[in-house]
């Protein structure tokens, strides 16, 4: 049985006379029961709606809803808290297909009975769906669902349902992969992308602006609560967080960087201060470096206690002290796993380094880390202190066709 099945039918009473036609179901979801039951349907009679609880109907069929008993109580409908339309809600809406991990549109809603209940089970998101409602009633039989998909793995957004006063969860949501996510949000009205990742947890939240296109992440991070949004940003690689920044009004940029954890909002601000198409621009603060004194073994047990390491590690950086961080070499984890852990980090380095300055030409940056098979290279100042890197990924963006560039995958984290 489908929705568009049952609406505009008539409504019988219990000695079979017309007595209106159905406008509407209703349901009550409590975002636990996987399949939600109907637990009242919308009346109309000429110009008045009204209501009529699931527990008087006896029947509802193909043929029209009959009810248990001779009279009904015209009382003018009003939504309660929590009840959720159908037809008003739900019906040629925007869903989250969670197996399908896309936007999908409710061309129709599938129900059954189950344990005496009118379920919803289904939703048929095919075109098809839309040529059978225009079809004649009796001819609809012959022309069946396309595309189901269970009511169970789709998600609604809290901004189509205007009396369910709590947020809509999306712990399901938040499993998927945050590229997954993303290309939901992208897809999304701003409105509803933006509930989605107010309802993530802070690091998955910044997991997946990261992956959104940066004209939708200003917009969702300028429409948050400043504090929320600021936590987001603290969980953003520093030069993911600068570019959203760098899209907002400066008056706005600003004050998230007051509420930001002030050493680095001073890293993204250091960031911002260089042009986007400059080695300065794209290149992130989040690096690993050693004091070169230290032997092997002593650099990765330094390594492993440092509060705050990358998701992932290719090189580690010798620098000639953590004051002064002036870059005299560049070792891998490799290099690190081999050596004897007595040996001197000074002796393992390699000290033939490409390097580039902050001003360096972006493209120019890309250039050489292709050309020598790098998967960062790393950004001094003009006394060779180590200013960060540009990893692989955001430089190979730049040579990208713009289409192409969020499905890079990141290297570094």
């Amino acid at each position: 049985m489908y929705l568009s099945d049952l609406i505009d039918l008539p409504v019988r009473d219990s000695l079979g006379a017309p007595l209106a036609r159905l406008q509407d179901l209703i349901i009550r979801p409590d975002f636990v029961e996987p399949y939600p039951s109907v637990t009242g349907l919308v009346a109309r009679l000429r110009r008045r709606s009204f209501f009529i609880p699931w527990e008087r109907v006896a029947r509802a069929s193909g043929d029209g809803v009959t009810l248990i008993s001779a009279t009904v109580s015209l009382e003018p409908f009003r939504r309660r808290e929590g009840e959720v339309l159908l037809v008003r809600d739900v019906l040629d809406k925007q869903l989250v297909d969670l197996e399908g991990r896309r936007v999908v549109r409710a061309n129709d809603l599938q129900l059954a009975e189950r344990d005496g209940r009118l379920v919803v089970v289904g939703v048929d998101v095919s075109p098809r769906a839309i040529l059978r409602r225009l079809l004649p009633r009796p001819l609809r039989r012959w022309f069946q669902a396309g595309a189901l998909i269970d009511w169970k793995d789709v998600e609604v957004f809290a901004g189509q349902l205007p009396t369910v006063k709590l947020k809509v969860p999306h712990e399901r949501l938040a499993r998927l992969h945050p590229v997954d996510i993303a290309r939901i949000v992208d897809a999304l009205s701003y409105p509803q992308g933006a509930e989605i990742v107010e309802s993530l947890d802070p690091q998955t939240a910044a997991d997946t602006l990261e992956e959104v296109s940066p004209a939708r992440q200003a917009d969702i991070i300028e429409g948050m609560d400043e504090e929320r949004a600021a936590d987001i940003l603290e969980q953003m690689h520093p030069d993911e967080a600068a570019d959203v920044l760098a899209d907002l009004p400066q008056d706005k940029a600003e004050s998230l960087l007051e509420k930001m954890d002030p050493e680095q909002a001073e890293d993204v601000r250091d960031l911002m201060a260089y042009p986007e198409d400059t080695a300065g621009g794209i290149m992130t603060t989040e690096v690993v470096a050693v004091p070169v004194e230290l032997r092997v073994g002593e650099a990765m047990r330094f390594i492993r206690e440092q509060l705050e390491v990358p998701e992932q590690v290719y090189y580690v950086y010798v620098v000639d002290s953590l004051m002064s961080n002036r870059l005299l070499g560049v070792l891998t984890l490799r290099d690190l796993l081999l050596a004897d852990p007595e040996a001197a980090v000074a002796d393992v380095m390699e000290t033939d380094l490409q390097v580039v300055t902050p001003n360096t030409p972006a493209r120019t940056v890309a250039r050489i880390i292709a050309e020598y098979n790098l998967l960062a290279l790393p950004v001094v100042d003009e006394e060779g202190r180590l200013l960060g890197i540009v990893t692989v990924d955001d430089a190979m963006e730049l040579m990208l066709p713009e289409g192409w560039r969020r499905r890079l995958p990141r290297v570094f984290g």
